[in-house]
């Protein structure tokens, strides 16, 4: 495992995804796992649960989710750029960008006219 837990544990979703496998238990989390697996819980793509020091998360709906390694740092104006070069089409899915004002989807970050940094995409 590396230092960045965000990106592990959506490598380990994403694993027991393609192992057919519909929970995954984590060791370790963080805020900024949490808060972006409520955006996915609010889409329903998968649904957690923190119980003591385990994170229980159980997968649904879900196509893919991954971290964007580098965490570019972007313009409200170049957002859709990456938007088209990680989801395989308009409408389908999103891509979460940490702003001042909290983890948003980019249609919000668009819409409230932020920048900041990519974190992750799911569909």
């Amino acid at each position: 495992m590396s230092q960045d837990i965000t990106s592990d544990t959506l490598n380990q979703i994403m694993n027991a995804k393609k192992a057919g496998k519909s929970e995954v238990v984590v060791k370790k989390y963080s805020k900024l796992l949490l808060n972006i697996l409520d955006i996915a819980k609010e889409h329903g793509y998968l649904d957690y649960s923190v119980e003591g020091r385990d994170l229980r998360i159980i997968i649904k709906d879900l196509n893919e989710i991954k971290s964007i390694k580098p965490r570019y740092t972007v313009p409200v104006k170049r957002i859709n750029h990456y938007v088209r070069r990680f989801l395989p089409a308009k409408n389908f899915g999103f891509v979460v960008v940490s702003t001042n004002k909290g983890l948003l989807k980019h249609e919000e970050a668009e819409e409230q006219q932020l920048g900041g940094c990519l974190i992750a995409y799911m569909f």
